[in-house]
């Protein structure tokens, strides 16, 4: 009785922990990160397409028998495809020896992590942690991998910063990791770029009648009204969600459009975009935009307001986007029907 109310309080713990993050859009955004807990053999660990924002109003744990977890791993098998719902991080989180394991896609992280300078800045920013740089891998079975080894190599670490793509910690309890990402956070903390104001009255016009509206954030709009933003955006793809949002999987779609060339025609263009972006006016929503993408798009206009004009920005290579894997965009951009609140 004793260690099954000690298990239940530690899921509690857990969940209170994977409900704040969840609800702060600099760490997580839509069901991107997740969390977990090793106890008794079981691994415990957000499931596929749930927020983590939704933690203490909705079902979002998945309890998988570790040791086999563990087996399809060695045997070349991703969990994540073995166990229906189970996170596409799951080998990750198996790898990790830590009780606790949280990834999140923090943008301060992230605007350090695709830089190809990263872990040089990283060397003095993280100093006197038991860190590990993991250069960009694909999410799932190669990511768990890739960790694996470097582990093999450097035992002990408990802080990874994975290229292009977020944050990982481990610790044996829940505060432990809690403290140790306000430390991460600190220490990685970069002021977002101001951008010019969004063309209010010229967007107005522009989306009466049509399929498209304004977005609810009006940050977004630095995307399109913020030269250095545009200016790294239209070069290439430099995060997994990025490449998720864009139909093409190019940077073609954030590409600002001249707000000169609308023309009848602009709608039927861009039907398949889930936004639209103006160069010096703003950016339009499709109206069916999904409350996930619509958090991707919020999170990576933070990330690119935190990057210089002279920032090394390491693109994603063609072979690297085409390792995201169409289920894993689904994922994310189909996840809202997955909120307990029905949000």
């Amino acid at each position: 009785m004793r260690t099954h109310t000690a298990s239940h309080a530690e899921l509690h713990r857990l969940l209170k922990l994977t409900h704040r993050v969840g609800n702060d859009p600099l760490l997580t955004q839509a069901s991107t990160g997740n969390s977990s807990v090793k106890l008794d053999g079981v691994l415990w660990i957000k499931a596929s397409g749930r927020w983590m924002a939704d933690a203490l109003s909705n079902d979002i744990l998945v309890p998988l028998d570790l040791p086999a977890v563990k087996e399809c791993i060695q045997s070349g098998v991703d969990p994540s495809e073995r166990y229906p719902g189970a996170s596409l991080e799951t080998a990750m989180h198996a790898t990790l020896p830590q009780r606790v394991v949280l990834h999140v896609h923090c943008v301060d992280t992230i605007s350090w992590a695709v830089r190809n300078d990263a872990p040089a800045h990283l060397r003095n920013l993280l100093e006197g942690l038991s860190w590990q740089w993991i250069p960009y891998t694909a999410s799932g079975l190669p990511l768990s991998r890739t960790i694996e080894q470097s582990l093999s190599v450097s035992p002990g670490k408990n802080v990874f910063i994975l290229g292009n793509h977020g944050l990982v910690i481990g610790a044996e309890d829940i505060e432990a990791v809690e403290n140790l990402l306000a430390e991460v956070r600190a220490r990685l903390a970069i002021a977002p770029r101001a951008s010019p104001p969004a063309d209010y009255a010229a967007l107005r016009e522009t989306v009466q009648g049509s399929l498209w509206d304004l977005p609810g954030d009006d940050e977004v709009h630095g995307l399109a009204t913020d030269p250095i933003s545009q200016t790294i955006l239209a070069a290439g793809l430099f995060h997994p969600c990025q490449a998720i949002l864009s139909p093409s999987r190019t940077a073609d779609a954030f590409r600002a459009i001249p707000y000169r060339e609308f023309s009848g025609h602009w709608q039927s263009q861009h039907r398949n975009q889930p936004f639209v972006l103006v160069s010096e006016c703003g950016v339009l929503m499709r109206r069916s935009i999904t409350p996930a993408e619509v958090a991707m798009v919020s999170g990576l206009v933070q990330v690119v307001q935190r990057l210089s004009a002279s920032a090394p920005v390491h693109y994603l290579t063609d072979a690297e986007i085409g390792g995201i894997s169409v289920q894993a965009g689904w994922r994310y951009k189909e996840s809202t029907s997955q909120r307990g609140d029905g949000r």
